[in-house]
């Protein structure tokens, strides 16, 4: 028997099988076409994208395993479809910009209806997940899922940011430059340029003072250890 199996491997290497193998395999997990064309970005899989046309991705980009773009054009897709044709349909126009040098940990999910904007050199740790639209509740009387989107808004991230493990972001919010979301973190609302937010929904911390060249605390001032567990520092390396 272990000569039958010795001989069938040799026989495979000498057709060079396990190579082509490979070759199909990278064929069939080959990137999108995007609406631009980035240079020197790595991608790690699973990824999952929708409407790649629709986006837009920098040069030097990093993206995790497990990673999900999902510019929606139609609402409800096939996902959420009941088939019976008598549902109301939405129709959308979704744009997704990620900037130069953006890193994301692992399984970063954006949802886009309008407009995601994320600038240059943004970091983002593990599961955050982004949506530019929220699931109606205008009635409570049927279920949610068969309800239109609603509270659509454009989401902007600026540049520099840093937005920590498990965080959300929700319709509307305008992150400023160099901003850091703590963990678990619920962005409900704008975040200014160069502060630190964290909580559920999330406040501000801290904002940077030039003059002192150093983080202030602001609204009372939280202690130090709540800050420290809220940036959850211990995902930094992660990166």
């Amino acid at each position: 028997m272990r000569i039958h199996t010795r001989f069938a491997m040799r026989v495979l290497l000498a057709l060079d099988v396990p190579r082509r193998l490979q070759r199909l395999l990278d064929m069939n997990q080959r990137l999108p076409d995007f609406a631009n064309t980035p240079s020197d970005l790595k991608v790690d899989k699973p990824f999952t994208v929708s409407n790649p046309e629709s986006v837009s991705i920098g040069n030097h980009v990093r993206l995790g395993p497990g990673c999900v773009f999902r510019p929606v054009r139609k609402y409800p897709g096939q996902w959420l479809s009941d088939d019976t044709g008598e549902q109301d349909q939405q129709v959308f126009d979704p744009t997704l910009r990620v900037g130069n040098g953006v890193v994301a940990t692992a399984h970063l999910q954006i949802f886009v209806q309008s407009e995601v904007d994320i600038e240059d050199d943004v970091m983002f740790a593990s599961n955050v997940f982004i949506n530019d639209a929220t699931h109606g509740y205008a009635t409570a009387e049927i279920p949610y899922k068969e309800q239109l989107l609603a509270n659509i808004r454009p989401i902007r991230i600026g540049a520099g940011s840093w937005i920590g493990q498990n965080v959300v972001i929700l319709p509307g919010v305008d992150i400023g430059e160099l901003s850091i979301v703590g963990a678990n973190s619920v962005v409900a609302h704008d975040v200014p340029a160069r502060s630190i937010v964290a909580g559920a929904p999330a406040r501000i911390i801290k904002t940077w003072d030039v003059d002192e060249q150093s983080w202030t605390p602001v609204g009372g001032g939280l202690h130090r250890e709540r800050l420290n567990y809220s940036l959850s520092v211990r995902e930094g390396p992660s990166l």
